[in-house]
């Protein structure tokens, strides 16, 4: 098994939940480590699908990355995480997010913070030591009391979705795994692994035991080309339609470039996510606005150029490497050069 290497099951905007049975199958056939899931309030709801996942499966790990800790109460989430644990024998990771401001806001509900989530995580590990707790009053809530079952001692691994310094050091003083954002440069990935490890070892703890995943989208020359368009460049689009501001920060990228791809009449006239409703013609023309620096923060060409790619993620500093944007079916072809590469 390459503990190494992960994907996402139904990757980006699906409307049929039920492949996720066939893509874990297929993906724990590859032998990858671990099988990520995202949420999207829609048919992605994430414990619907990691129950799917984690039942139909035998090895590979099962993981959110990442569903959100104000959606549900904590009672429901350290039970849902339980659940996980035992139905899996162990292979299932509680991964968190941010998720989106405005989203929350429509919803009344308060945007996410580095407080909240750290707040939470020693909620979740205390409930699932078997605690009681009483009186509760954090940035995370005020509770009376929370219990799950006073004989649990559960040792279940908590993920946190990384983007800016703050969270990133969060990441390496309270939880486990840190899965960083796909499209980050090479120098973006360095500079965020870096601020994992040094707050691990500021909270006293073994930075190796902390494992930074890189979210590289890999996309090879095989899947067709209409796909490729959407899978790269339209999801490149949608992450700057929701938080463009953020990614080119963090990359260090021409905000000017940001700012005529916004003005764009055809971006404009989107009405939702571009990687999911945006037609093939209007991928096209988005994709003139785009760098080609911008794009090339990806594992792209033939299958023995994205197995390189993976694994340059690697040789820059990251623990693992989540092959993004493509399905485990469209991965087989990387994942066999990269097991080649590494036999020879």
């Amino acid at each position: 098994m390459n503990r190494e290497l992960g994907c996402y099951l139904l990757a980006g905007a699906s409307d049929d939940p039920r492949k996720v049975i066939d893509e874990v199958r297929t993906a724990e056939e590859l032998n990858l480590g671990t099988a990520f899931l995202s949420e999207r309030f829609d048919v992605k709801e994430a414990v619907t699908l990691s129950g799917a996942a984690g039942a139909a499966s035998e090895h590979i790990r099962i993981a959110t990355a990442a569903t959100n800790h104000n959606t549900r109460h904590p009672m429901v989430t350290a039970a849902y995480a339980t659940t996980m644990h035992r139905l899996t024998r162990g292979r299932f990771m509680l991964g968190l997010g941010r998720g989106g401001a405005q989203t929350f806001a429509a919803w009344n509900l308060p945007a996410v913070t580095t407080a909240q989530l750290e707040d939470f995580a020693g909620l979740m590990r205390r409930l699932w030591r078997g605690e009681t707790i009483r009186d509760h009053d954090g940035p995370a809530g005020r509770y009376t009391r929370l219990r799950l079952d006073p004989r649990f001692d559960e040792p279940i691994p908590l993920g946190l979705v990384a983007f800016g310094p703050r969270t990133l050091a969060l990441g390496g003083r309270a939880f486990d795994e840190v899965v960083l954002h796909t499209y980050f440069t090479d120098e973006t990935l360095v500079r965020s692994v870096r601020i994992v490890k040094e707050a691990a070892e500021r909270a006293g703890r073994d930075p190796a035991s902390v494992r930074v995943w890189s979210c590289c989208a890999t996309i090879g020359d095989h899947i067709p080309e209409s796909r490729r368009l959407r899978a790269t460049v339209g999801r490149l689009a949608t992450y700057l339609q929701i938080y463009g501001d953020l990614l080119v920060s963090t990359n260090r990228w021409d905000p000017d470039v940001l700012a005529r791809f916004r003005a764009d009449p055809v971006v404009a006239g989107v009405r939702g996510a571009i990687d999911a409703v945006a037609t093939d013609d209007q991928v096209e023309h988005i994709s003139g606005l785009l760098p080609a620096e911008w794009l090339s923060a990806a594992a792209q060409g033939s299958a023995q150029q994205c197995a390189v790619g993976v694994r340059a993620q690697l040789r820059v500093g990251a623990d693992a490497v989540i092959m993004h944007g493509a399905t485990p079916t469209e991965l087989a072809p990387v994942v066999a050069a990269y097991r080649k590469s590494t036999a020879g």
